[in-house]
């Protein structure tokens, strides 16, 4: 009894350990601005928290900044870090930095969750190794202090799911209605969170195998109301994008939107997908560990626990991979969404860790297997997670932040602002203006706004347009270019030239321009 009493204590002891490093990777540099890679769907987000607390606090009706005076209704996500966010701001006032605090937060419930899913599935140690894992990936650590919604997403699902598997283990029966409503809202948070519900489907059918049919009956039956209500918001989410301008519904880039040759033709952006795993979110040494633990997993019944429950990882990552099939191409060109892999590959990450530690040793925490765990550790550290996490982080959109900033200063109450950022496209500098506006070359719907124009006329009369709608100041980094490597400055020499008889320049620095276009 005392032996496991102590076990217990040790085992919580790691577990704390782990939330501590967790918090270290996620909350280090917390109040970095929005200027990193993910810039441009971070300031989308941080406009709808702003929107929430400063227009309507409907939280079926998110809206951006970047498509004029508004309304600019989207059909997004249900909206949970930008709403908790804007709640925030009406308590503390706004900070830039408050939505990747609250991402960081479902962060350390992911942890969590993961290490308590990794332990009913295979065993303690197991799970200390995959939360550790998770704690160190540069990709996970990079999204979870990003202020995007699939913190929130993966931090609920994970929950949802591991809350499940200890109901089917013999748990109480409350846990089911908790998983269900946990699981539910991170499908809500982020579609593609409906991969992990095939863990829940999964051990279903295996209660009907094992003719359990009164506890399956109750999970199908949850199921069945948790997927009418995703049915139903997204439902809702398309109708209205479709009926606001600039009829903008998030996401594009589906096997059915491009064909299934498109995507067949590109190899299914494999590339992109080895690109992103090697220099951005795992690096030689995580990679490595995971294909280890993918091809070494415990034996089942001997190392680990229920025999069902150690194949929860694969199946996982199998929903992932359809998910990634039919939606490859949105994937790669906007990483976070590969977030839902994480749970599996931590796991599995975990257990090539543990394989290679205790190599000839078993079981036995032996002065050999520490040295290992030690070197193992510090050489995903060294190789992977610092190098890594730091080209994420490096701050590319300062420029943008900078423009926004000097908008800020030169504009008058209700004034509506037309921005060229870095990356074109990307709104960062209307966030930083305070401001509404649009981004130039105008965005939203179908449109390619991360390319210009192919001649000035078009781009002047696209500008034309936008001050009969009202905007009153034009801004440009002038480094800005478009998807095709076009920098604004020579591109539309021509457009400066216009903006020089027709407007007022008011700044003219080494990076920035700034013109006051409103119509007399």
């Amino acid at each position: 009894m005392r032996r496991a009493v102590g076990a217990a204590r040790i085992h919580t002891a790691i577990l704390l350990a782990i939330l501590l490093i967790a918090a270290i990777a996620r909350f280090h540099d917390i109040t970095q601005p929005l200027v990193d890679a993910f810039s441009w769907r971070e300031t989308s987000t941080a406009m709808m928290a702003d929107n929430f607390q400063q227009r309507s606090w409907n939280i079926f009706f998110p809206e951006v900044s970047w498509t004029g005076p508004g309304p600019s209704y989207q059909g997004r996500e249900f909206q949970i870090v930008s709403y908790i966010t804007a709640l925030l701001y009406q308590l503390f006032g706004w900070h830039d930095w408050f939505g990747r605090m609250v991402a960081a937060l479902f962060g350390m419930v992911t942890v969590f969750s993961l290490h308590r899913l990794t332990a009913l599935c295979w065993d303690e140690a197991h799970a200390h190794a995959a939360a550790l894992a998770y704690a160190l990936m540069p990709g996970p650590a990079m999204i979870d202090s990003s202020f995007l919604p699939d913190p929130s997403m993966l931090a609920l699902v994970t929950l949802g799911v591991w809350l499940f598997v200890k109901y089917w283990t013999g748990g109480k029966p409350w846990l089911l209605p908790l998983a269900t409503a946990s699981f539910t809202l991170g499908a809500l948070a982020k579609p593609p969170g409906l991969a992990a519900g095939a863990v829940i489907f999964y051990l279903t059918v295996c209660w009907i195998l094992q003719r359990r049919y009164r506890q399956a009956t109750r999970v199908l039956f949850s199921g069945l109301i948790s997927l009418a209500v995703v049915a139903a918001y997204f439902g809702w989410a398309i109708y209205l994008g479709r009926s606001y301008p600039p009829y903008h519904v998030a996401g594009s880039g589906y096997i059915w939107d491009s064909g299934f040759w498109t995507f067949f033709k590109n190899s299914f952006y494999l590339k992109s997908v080895w690109n992103t795993s090697v220099w951005w979110f795992y690096g030689y040494p995580f990679m490595a560990l995971i294909a280890v633990g993918f091809w070494m997993p415990p034996k089942p019944g001997e190392e680990t626990g229920e025999r069902v429950l150690s194949a929860v990882p694969y199946v996982w990552l199998a929903a992932a991979a359809i998910v990634y099939v039919a939606a490859a191409r949105e994937i790669t060109s906007n990483p976070w969404n590969y977030h839902i892999f994480h749970v599996p590959l931590a796991m599995f990450c975990g257990r090539g860790a543990l394989v290679l530690a205790t190599l000839g040793a078993g079981t036995a925490l032996t002065p050999a297997v520490i040295l290992r765990s030690i070197f193992i550790a510090t050489l995903a550290l060294i190789l992977s997670t610092f190098p890594l996490v730091k080209t994420m982080k490096a701050p590319v959109a300062t420029n943008g932040k900078l423009l926004g900033e000097a908008l800020a200063r030169v504009a008058k109450p209700d004034d509506l602002v037309v921005t060229i950022a870095p990356a074109v496209g990307d709104p960062v500098a209307i966030y930083y203006s305070r401001q509404r506006g649009w981004v130039f070359p105008p965005g939203g719907g179908d449109v390619e706004w991360s390319k210009f124009v192919e001649d000035d006329a078009t781009a002047i009369a696209q500008l034309e347009d936008l001050r009969a709608q009202g905007a009153d100041l034009f801004g440009v980094a002038k480094e800005a270019a478009d998807n095709q490597d076009r920098q604004f400055m020579k591109h539309h020499a021509g457009v400066i030239g216009y903006l020089d008889k027709a407007g007022t320049k008011l700044v003219d620095s080494d990076t920035l321009l700034v013109y006051r276009i409103t119509r007399p």
